[in-house]
């Protein structure tokens, strides 16, 4: 019979609690010493008590069921079959292919690949009927699950225009709605969400700019079904990535609800690059580990890691290795994927959760009383709101009180890296007409990186 352990001790409230804290401080003021504010102005507290009245948050994550996802541009598509291959066989369970253009030999690039009972993402940079109907004849055939990550808001939202095409819609919510007529019950659509983490944009505008462009679809697309994917950036703030992507869970129901409808969201994560640096860049492996275990306690479906040398280097077999390896240590090392719902009961992540999706339902119905996302996203409102929130952030980073350790604190000065950059690390300028000022992403240690650069 087991001990009543706990029997030998009378409980302790939250008063008594906070009187102890009290005397323990010897004078020194409780709210100013350990209470601080987020960006989001969640006040975060030394400790949290089930006499609080935290209502447990209805979510339902299963941790068990998240898979380990590889990133593929195609570009050479015999490379990036061999690549894909190799990632299969070497852990990766699902994969994400990223493909420019339609003239990409899809069969060539798929007919070799077991990809039986496998997710499958395809980020597509463009928009063609012929091209996603081609790829549904291909999933049948190989028993398999595609997704069409399809996002012209989101493209409008990066890349400052539309998606171009050439057939006689007149314009891309048309033609994603004759492909959802035409392929009923697909995954065509998809929410760029990680854009707005990686431009600077604090959680609760992630939260309720993602659910704001997903009601646009709702709206602008009335024989949408499927499943939605959301593809999210998390950062480093372990428990508060958790409750974001448990909140935005939670509206995204509560919105499809709405429209009596039975679509479901996906939630495809992917550590930042916001607060991923060119030097000390092993640091980078700590970060993405971290960020990859909220994303699986938050409920993330899928994970695609980033790698270390992703900001310098060209996609490499020793980067993608470590990457994928540090999700198979959590998996069956670490048994990340053991317990379903594993944050419920944390009285922090359930008030955090709370506070997170109520601020973010009230930002929500604020850009709808203005006229919805897409107004404000052409009005040019979203993108002042982002660089607000990226220059508070910035400022701390400036200031030394955001750290990212070896950049702005504890840097090694012997480090030189102009020699390694394969690839460009730094916000491109690439002059062109829009129809809307793009929302740009930037990492926060770009300006004194470049300038160590440029006394290498």
């Amino acid at each position: 019979m087991a001990t009543p352990l706990f029997d030998n001790f009378n409980p302790v409230s939250s008063k008594q609690w906070k009187q102890q804290i009290q005397f323990e401080l010897d004078g020194a003021d409780y709210n100013e010493t350990l209470i601080w504010n987020s960006p989001e102005d969640i006040q975060v507290k030394p400790f949290y008590h089930n006499d609080e009245d935290i209502e447990p948050v209805e979510v339902t994550t299963k941790a068990t069921d998240f898979k380990i996802c590889q990133n593929i541009f195609v570009h050479d598509v015999s490379k990036s079959v061999e690549r894909a291959s190799d990632s299969l066989k070497r852990g990766a369970e699902s994969l994400r292919f990223t493909i420019e253009d339609d003239t990409i030999d899809i069969e060539k690039l798929l007919q070799n690949l077991d990809l039986k009972n496998r997710n499958v993402y395809f980020n597509l940079n463009f928009i063609s009927i012929d091209f996603v109907k081609k790829l549904n004849a291909i999933s049948k055939q190989k028993n398999a699950t595609f997704y069409y990550t399809i996002d012209p808001i989101g493209q409008l939202a990066k890349d400052g225009n539309w998606f171009s095409f050439t057939t006689k819609e007149k314009n891309n919510f048309e033609t994603l709605e004759i492909l959802s007529k035409e392929i009923p019950n697909t995954s065509l659509i998809s929410i760029n969400a990680g854009l707005y983490q990686n431009a600077g944009a604090n959680m609760v505008q992630q939260i309720a700019y993602t659910v704001a462009h997903a009601n646009e679809y709702f709206n602008r697309i009335p024989s949408i079904n499927g499943t939605i994917v959301l593809q999210i950036s998390v950062g480093t703030n372990y428990f508060f990535e958790i409750a974001k992507l448990r909140a935005l869970r939670l509206l995204f129901n509560l919105i499809a609800t709405e429209y009596n409808s039975n679509i479901e969201c996906h939630l495809l994560v992917s550590p930042t690059k916001r607060n991923k640096t060119l030097y000390d860049y092993n640091v980078n492996m700590l970060r993405t580990t971290t960020e990859c275990m909220s994303a699986i306690i938050g409920g993330a479906d899928a994970i695609a890691n980033l790698p270390y040398d992703a900001l310098y280097h060209k996609d490499n077999e020793f980067g993608d290795r470590i990457a994928r390896n540090q999700l198979l240590i959590l998996k069956n090392e670490s048994y990340f994927d053991k317990v379903n719902n594993p944050a419920d009961g944390s009285y922090y992540i359930e008030s955090l959760t709370k506070q997170l999706a109520e601020k973010a339902l009230t930002l929500f119905k604020d850009i709808e009383a203005n006229g919805g996302f897409l107004k404000l996203l052409n009005e040019g409102t979203i993108k002042r709101r982002i660089q607000e929130s990226a220059d508070k952030e910035q400022e701390l980073f400036d200031s030394k009180k955001e750290i990212l350790l070896g950049t702005n604190k504890y840097p090694n000065k012997e480090d030189k890296m102009k020699h390694d950059l394969e690839l460009f690390p730094f916000v491109k300028i690439k002059p062109r007409k829009t129809l809307i000022t793009p929302i740009i992403e930037k990492r926060l240690s770009e300006k004194l990186e470049q300038e160590r650069l440029a006394l290498e």
